[in-house]
């Protein structure tokens, strides 16, 4: 027996016209072989093979025969609705299902009440017309549905329109699927034939004749209706909402992400523990019962980060108030789409990071939402009202109907990085080209001043002084030359081939080891050879470099010796305009060093001149390889958006203005020197202005800069045209991304399209919520949409897109307003209550609308609840008290 209470409704497989043991042989001329029991238990074990829970019983005007299969079938969970088939006036055939509770003496009761009376005479037709036995089955408290709807005692094949339109006529059978019928039949069971049209849809079922075990294998014997708990009334309901409750096929399988469990362990909801749906959830309560502390404290889990500075800041209080002071966690069970749709369970302690625990039981070095969910969106309160704010963000909607880190996406990010780099080495290059630039130009200065010298004579006196400043050049090189052969044999000593990533356990059980093995053996020989000859090499440099110092010894020696030599000269030169020999002689040195250490330079300038050269040539490449990848990744954008206008026509305009977010380019300008906040207000409305634009134009100069329709004033033109080298380096670095315009068609009979900036509060939020809406396969968790969404474009617009998601991903909504929950049908309602100190979910406070005390409370609680369903009455027929 099943002991743990249904808490989501759920599709139970159901066979609705099951006959008992002495059928077969009446109405086909075959016998069964089997006793009553036999037979039950073959019927039995049948369903559970097939996976039947719900059976419903159907003999021509009979019941008696159908007991002890009853009871069999009971015995084992499967849930019975007992009945029979009939035949009206018309000569059709009806099934007509009771509770499961009613009993046979009841059952034949109302068999007399509608006019079948001998047991024995079971096709007789009853006295009353299709219309009045609906009447009379619905007083009853029973319901029936029409049998066998295309076949010769149907009401189509016999063309009785006016019971086809009747309004509580909610189910037809058909054999096999809309598609598998005539046209004609077709044409009628989709509402498209004027003489059967219908004021609202009916629910289409399989329910053929099963009369042995074997029948059940068959395709149109069973279909699928969703409830919270397999029962009569709960089976009734389904069929007022046909669209969302009740298929011929078993419904598709999507493989998405899905919160299954929310544990919560100490503070305000310690020992919480509910399951969910796979599809739509509505956490309902009064004021203060507690909602969005259980959405904080599942956000907290998953690790989702808040849109804006407010709402992180509120949330961490939340968080903080109700599992903190009592060092609570939260364990959430999760399923990833991303990873393979494996189980995973999330557990979070207040002030820790989240944990992933994998399905045997190991802790996980995955991250819940980064590797996981990485798509999964949580709006607080108001935090959808903040993305219609931020163009920036909202930009990002887009980037969910693009595949996660396309190529292009990654290539650009590498070319940014790489234009960075050369930005960095190209102002090294030329700072060092600037250097030496001003070093060969100090060098006529200073050859100019040696000609001094010979005018007085003192040139030979001192011819000896430039062959001494060389040679101390060239003594330093020495040392540099073997210290540069060392540093080389060192670097590529260590780029030498680790091989422990060929180690005989990396290697375990991998199908090609062996020719792995034998490329770590060539790689092996390769570094002993290698090795051998640094050691070789090293052997070499070792007495090289004590021959050096020797040699270095004696040249500073000498050096030191001339230098001795020179000072008793420049004592015996004569003086000069007031200058001693030795002042004089010491000038000379200086200027005769300074002009051996600027000499190198010339050679080095045309060696910097080429790198430079190669730089800005690299950089031009990487500038245009952005541009085409900014290029092919605007054209991605703008397929993206033409699909979406498909899928929204009528209710959603989006275009896309290229380059458009100019954030990054303001911010960078206002960080100028004389440029401000109100200085930049021209880049907002400036024309046709991309980044590259921009660098081109104040290369040209400021008389370009104000040609250009971007109404620069005439001091920021100044500005611009002055820039450093490097500045403009960070200026094209800058990625201005394509701007997101959405238009909401704010009428209900025509196209009348309204801009983000011109629109309502609530009706802005109803523009991005119908892009949250679509395509993601993690789920989507708000905290009281309605408090930002028009209330009429709940009702009108959203929650028909909500039913039509919700089989392809999963919704969770805490909520005030009855629309969410009722007009979507939400799978799983769960019903928040709160005493001082602790709030909870009690297991009978979850279920979906077909729960009479979920009902209730959705009634009473919601704002708008008895409201929404009389609305829902007009719009579909009925409500859910009849």
């Amino acid at each position: 027996m099943h002991e743990e209470p249904y808490t989501y409704a759920r599709f139970w497989k159901c066979a609705l016209q099951v006959n008992p043991h002495t059928y077969s042989a009446r109405y086909r001329g075959q016998e069964q072989g089997l006793d009553p029991i036999a037979y039950a238990e073959a019927l039995r074990d049948a369903c559970i093979k097939h996976e039947v829970q719900v059976v419903g019983l159907a003999d021509h005007g009979n019941v008696r025969d159908s007991e002890t299969l009853r009871s069999v079938l009971a015995a084992s969970d499967i849930i019975v609705f007992p009945g029979f088939e009939v035949t009206s006036s018309e000569k059709v055939h009806w099934v007509c299902l009771f509770s499961e509770d009613t009993d046979v003496q009841k059952l034949e009761r109302f068999l007399g009440e509608l006019g079948v009376h001998d047991p024995r005479d079971r096709t007789r037709p009853s006295n009353m017309t299709g219309a009045d036995l609906i009447k009379k089955i619905e007083d009853l408290g029973g319901y029936c549905y029409a049998a066998h709807v295309t076949n010769k005692s149907g009401i189509l094949t016999n063309k009785l329109q006016h019971i086809w339109k009747l309004p509580n006529l909610r189910a037809a059978q058909i054999p096999g699927t809309i598609d598998d019928l005539p046209s004609h039949f077709k044409r009628i069971v989709q509402n498209k034939d004027d003489n059967y049209r219908r004021s609202r849809e009916i629910a289409l079922i399989n329910a053929c004749d099963v009369a042995e075990a074997k029948d059940l294998e068959k395709l149109g014997t069973s279909s699928f209706i969703k409830m919270t708990m397999p029962c009569f009334e709960s089976f009734k309901m389904a069929f007022k909402d046909p669209q969302s409750r009740v298929r011929i096929e078993a419904p598709d399988t999507h493989y998405y992400s899905q919160i299954e469990e929310i544990k919560i362990e100490g503070g305000y909801f310690d020992d919480l523990s509910v399951n969910i749906s796979q599809h739509m959830n509505a956490i309902i309560g009064g004021r203060g019962t507690g909602k969005s502390t259980l959405l904080e404290c599942l956000r907290y889990a998953l690790d989702v980060p808040h849109k804006g500075s407010e709402a992180d800041k509120m949330g961490e209080q939340i968080v903080r108030e109700n599992l903190g002071k009592s060092g609570g966690r939260v364990v959430v069970r999760i399923r990833s789409a991303a990873n393979h749709f494996k189980r995973y369970t999330v557990i979070r302690r207040y002030g820790e990071p989240p944990r992933v625990i994998d399905s045997d039981g190991n802790d996980s070095h995955l991250h819940p939402t980064e590797d996981l969910m990485p798509r999964i969106e949580v709006y607080g309160q108001n935090e959808i009202y903040e993305l219609a704010r931020r163009p920036e963000e909202l930009a990002h909607v887009l980037d969910r109907f693009q595949p996660q880190r396309s190529h292009e996406a990654e290539r650009l990010d590498e070319a940014y990085r790489k234009l960075r780099e050369n930005g960095e080495k190209l102002a090294k290059a030329q700072a060092r080209q600037d250097h030496i630039e001003l070093q060969i130009g100090n060098l006529p200065k200073l050859e100019e001043q040696v000609r001094q010298f010979k005018e007085h004579g003192l040139e030979k006196k001192l011819q000896i002084v430039p062959f001494l400043e060389k040679e101390r050049r060239l003594r330093s090189r020495l040392r540099e030359e073997t210290d540069r052969i060392r540093t080389g044999l060192a670097g590529f000593e260590q780029d030498l081939p680790d091989l422990v990533f060929l180690s005989d356990m990396a290697l375990k059980g991998l199908p090609h080891a062996d020719l792995l093995r034998q490329g770590r053996t060539v790689l092996e020989n390769a570094s002993r050879s290698i090795h051998q000859k640094i050691t070789d090499i090293k052997d070499i440099l070792k007495p090289a470099e004590s021959a050096i110092g020797k040699i270095d010894d004696s040249l500073r020696d000498a050096l030191q010796a001339e230098d001795e030599q020179l000072r008793r000269q420049f004592a015996m030169l004569p003086s000069v305009a007031g200058k001693s020999g030795q002042e004089i002689g010491q000038e000379y040195q200086r200027i005769m060093k300074e002009i051996e250490r600027v000499k190198p330079a010339q050679s080095q300038l045309a060696t910097v001149n080429d790198l430079v050269a190669t730089l800005e040539q690299t950089r031009r490449n990487l500038l245009g390889e952005i541009s085409d990848l900014r290029s092919q990744r605007t054209r991605k954008k703008q397929q993206t958006i033409k699909q979406l206008n498909l899928r929204l026509a009528g209710k959603l305009r989006i275009t896309l203005e290229p380059e458009g977010l100019r954030h990054d380019l303001r911010s960078f300008l206002q960080k100028l020197e004389g440029v401000g906040t109100k200085r930049t207000a021209w880049i907002d409305d400036a024309e046709e202005l991309t980044v590259l634009g921009l660098v081109d134009a104040i290369r040209k100069g400021k008389d370009e800069l104000l040609q250009r329709r971007w109404s620069i004033t005439s001091g920021v033109a100044d500005i611009l045209a002055k820039l450093a080298p490097h500045q403009i380096h960070e200026l094209e670095c800058i990625d201005l991304e394509d701007k997101l315009i959405i238009e909401l068609n704010v009428s209900h009979s025509s196209d009348k399209f309204r801009s983000l900036d011109r629109l309502s509060t609530g009706q802005q939020c109803t523009a991005i919520l119908h892009l949250l809406l679509l395509e993601n396969q993690d789920p989507l968790i708000m905290d009281q949409p309605e408090d930002n969404l028009d209330n009429a474009f709940i009702a009108e617009r959203i929650v028909d897109e909500l039913r039509k998601a919700k089989t392809e991903r999963q919704f969770l909504f805490a909520t005030h307003n009855a629309n969410i929950p009722v007009f979507g049908d939400a799978e799983w309602i769960g019903v928040c209550e709160a005493s001082e100190d602790k709030a909870q979910i009690a297991a009978d406070a979850q279920g979906s609308i077909d729960v009479p005390e979920i009902r209730d409370r959705v009634a009473n609680i919601l704002e708008g609840g008895r409201e929404a369903f009389l609305q829902r009455k007009e719009k579909y027929g009925f409500d859910y008290d009849d």
